[in-house]
């Protein structure tokens, strides 16, 4: 019987038209949206950290609930340069790690809802294209961010989601609000595309060899790609062409191994600030392990950095560099 990652029973998301949502029933459901075949949106307790959107992207050839990457939530106070962090500051509201993030139908109350009982969102069509929007709630910050996240999913673009922070009004005055893709190092991606030339992990950090994060290197806006309409992007890919055959060492955990086909993940922004910049910062080891990546250090945070503005977008994607096999 599926069940949540506390071992608890609950009804699977289902298709419902062109999109996947949470099933209409009564009861215990997953939290989980998107496009049925394409990339999809997941929150605990679905399996994995607390404090951390989860990406799928089963077209990839990767098993339901094996994920490519998590998006993070983490707010910056106006005049500080420390983040808030959602998926490793303790709980408020349970004292376990990670803060509690649940689906709502209405962003203006705060009050934690049962994430077992989610939202199914709201689907609309939007310049003539079917949309499918979920809000996210986020436990406040021990900065003083208090932030919600909406999601969209557009029918004619399945393989991105749209994120976009906004402040309550019960926040502190915010710098900028991150959203980090997290996970880099599952698909070992070490080359970031860019303008004028393409950025490599080893020629980034080539002397580091520690068990933490080697420090982020930055992109101006003048480093990132940018499309007849103004809009900036910037991708990173792996290189490796079958990262499902690489060699780990000894006592890696068995969730390390990539699985699937690789995949470039891009992030894009429509009406960039002259501020913004792309961040990635690096690990040669495995998060919480000391077991180093096959083929050396590679990207970890993956991230467009801004001066915050209410609801402004980011979209991430994930587009197959081969076939499926």
């Amino acid at each position: 019987m599926p069940h949540d990652v506390d071992g608890r029973a609950w009804t699977e998301a289902v298709v419902d038209g062109r999109w996947l949502r949470p099933a209409p029933v009564d009861g215990p459901r997953e939290p989980r949206w998107g496009h049925p075949d394409g990339l999809q949106l997941g929150l605990p307790p679905i399996g994995g950290p607390r404090g951390l959107l989860r990406l799928y992207t089963p077209y990839l050839g990767q098993p339901r609930d094996r994920l490519l990457n998590f998006i993070a939530v983490e707010p910056i106070p106006a005049g500080h340069v420390e983040r808030g962090y959602s998926e490793l500051e303790r709980s408020r509201l349970d004292d376990m790690p990670g803060l509690r993030l649940w689906s709502t139908d209405d962003h203006d109350d705060p009050g934690l809802r049962d994430p077992r009982e989610p939202s199914r969102g709201t689907v609309a069509v939007v310049d003539g294209v079917e949309t499918l929007t979920v809000d996210v709630a986020v436990e406040p910050f021990a900065n003083g961010a208090d932030v919600w996240v909406r999601t969209v999913f557009r029918a004619d673009r399945p393989h991105e989601i749209t994120v976009a922070a906004y402040r309550r009004p019960s926040s502190v005055e915010l710098e900028a609000c991150v959203l980090t893709a997290t996970m880099g190092n599952w698909a070992r991606l070490r080359t970031l595309r860019l303008a004028g030339g393409d950025a490599h992990a080893g020629a980034l950090w080539p002397d580091y060899t520690d068990a933490h994060f080697a420090a982020h290197a930055r992109f101006g806006v003048d480093r990132l790609t940018r499309d007849d309409t103004g809009a900036v992007a910037v991708s990173a890919v792996p290189d490796e062409s079958e990262p499902h055959l690489a060699e780990h060492a000894p006592g890696t955990a068995a969730h390390w191994t990539y699985v699937g086909v690789p995949a470039v993940q891009t992030w894009r922004a429509e009406d960039p600030d002259p501020a913004l910049v792309a961040q990635v910062n690096g690990r040669y080891t495995y998060w919480m392990s000391e077991a180093p990546i096959p083929g050396g250090i590679a990207f970890e945070n993956f991230e467009l950095v801004e001066p915050f503005r209410q609801g402004r977008a980011f979209t991430f994607s994930a587009e197959p560099l081969s076939r499926v096999p």
